[in-house]
């Protein structure tokens, strides 16, 4: 069941990359590369969303998060020689982002249960008529997230289109470190919990060790930290507006107001030691408990 869930995935995401590739590559009155590389998101998305539906399973969306980026910053890349940028640099950009988008992609695949299973935070979110539950489903479930993910994205078109990274960039290196290391977090997270849940032993207990014991959400701090990087990337080495700031604070505000009050809910009820644990321990950045 899950291979065959996986198969037509994958399907859905090659035919939503194909799509928007051809309709984005006929619109040559579109000089701006990142207006482009949005409205081949937001076709991508639609295609996904139509797969949604047609498999009533808004779980198909899930990979969505880590796989976009993958093409856009192998686009990205493969146009940069006309601004000069060097190789070396070219590398320090991408190497994070593509190392998260397949750290990313493989916990999901491990998790997923395939179509038998939809993530609880959309069951809850599309509850109402039918107008209502598709409305949701495809601004709340597919489009902002989205469009959350490429203003997220924005600092690559800064770095990419710079001419201030024809030679070695040493800031460049620290921030392409610091993403590099917020990865790294989000792995050792991800791999402490699922140990934790192999263990029988620890159904309906909450998981307070490694971090998870200085944050309830270490892998989300990792993320917002890998977002942080990508603008420190660009904030650091070149030239950059001042309203780029919105990039990574609005994925800040994602995880503190929405990602991480969702998920403290869901443990509050499925786990009996949860609210002391949730009192004593940081929300989502790493820092000592309380005694």
């Amino acid at each position: 069941m899950k291979k065959l869930s996986l198969l037509l995935v994958s399907l859905w995401y090659v035919l939503a990359l194909l799509i928007s590739f051809r309709v984005t590559e006929s619109m040559d009155e579109i000089n701006n590369i990142w207006v482009k590389i949005l409205i081949a998101h937001i076709i991508a998305t639609i295609v996904i969303y139509i797969g949604s539906v047609i498999n009533k399973n808004s779980s198909l969306y899930d990979p969505f998060w880590s796989l976009a980026p993958f093409p856009i910053i192998i686009f990205l890349y493969s146009i940069s020689d006309i601004n000069n940028l060097s190789t070396l640099n070219k590398v320090l950009i991408s190497a994070p982002i593509i190392f998260w988008s397949v750290r990313l992609t493989r916990n999901w695949v491990i998790s997923w249960d395939g179509f038998g299973h939809e993530d609880f935070r959309y069951i809850e979110l599309k509850k109402g008529n039918k107008i209502k539950l598709e409305f949701i489903n495809f601004t709340g479930i597919h489009l902002i997230p989205t469009l959350q993910v490429n203003l997220s994205l924005l600092p690559l078109y800064f770095l990419f289109n710079s001419y201030e990274l024809s030679s070695l960039n040493y800031s460049l290196i620290f921030a392409s470190s610091f993403t590099t290391l917020a990865v790294i977090i989000e792995t050792i997270a991800d791999e402490q919990m699922r140990s934790f849940r192999k263990d029988a032993k620890n159904d309906g207990v909450t998981m307070n060790r490694g971090l998870w014991k200085y944050s309830r959400h270490p892998n989300y701090f990792g993320e917002v930290m890998f977002w942080v990087g990508l603008y420190l990337m660009a904030f650091l080495s070149i030239k950059t507006p001042a309203w780029l700031i919105l990039s990574p604070l609005s994925m800040l505000i994602l995880f503190i107001f929405i990602s991480c009050p969702l998920m403290d809910n869901r443990s509050l009820k499925k786990r009996r030691d949860y609210k002391n644990y949730m009192t004593n321990t940081s929300q989502l950045f790493i820092w000592f408990p309380k005694i």
